[in-house]
């Protein structure tokens, strides 16, 4: 073989090399942001929930204008995605999701969400 021949294959198992390594980095990012996704999308479904537990009335077991007395609901509190735990106010919870999918060395995707009577607020937090 020719010493061109030989260089063309050196560059070419670079050239893969580098492909490989880009694919797994994009790969590992867009599975970071899938879950993160995933999470706010259940903490939306929570806040849904609380908000629905707020207008109802206390004799059909709801807050009567008050976040106090929710609670996540047991089988909704650890997912396939992350788990949840809230803290409750009287005028608003906020609720912490926490993801199985690890970011960066042991820090786990986490997003927190703010509910009030009429709305939400999203916090991506890592």
């Amino acid at each position: 073989m020719g010493q061109q021949q030989l260089l063309m294959i050196v560059l070419g198992i670079i050239i893969v090399a580098v492909a490989i390594a880009v694919s797994i980095l994009m790969f590992s990012v867009n599975a970071v942001e899938a879950k993160r996704n995933n999470i706010t999308g259940e903490l939306v479904h929570l806040s849904t929930i609380a908000q629905s537990f707020y207008a109802r009335p206390l004799a059909l077991g709801g807050g009567g204008r008050s976040f106090v007395g929710w609670v996540i609901p047991s089988q909704l509190r650890i997912t396939a995605n992350g788990s949840y735990r809230e803290s409750v106010y009287s005028d608003s919870v906020v609720i912490n999701g926490i993801g199985n999918e690890v970011v960066t060395g042991n820090d786990s995707v986490q997003v927190k969400i703010a509910v009030f009577s009429t709305g939400y607020k999203v916090s991506i937090i890592r």
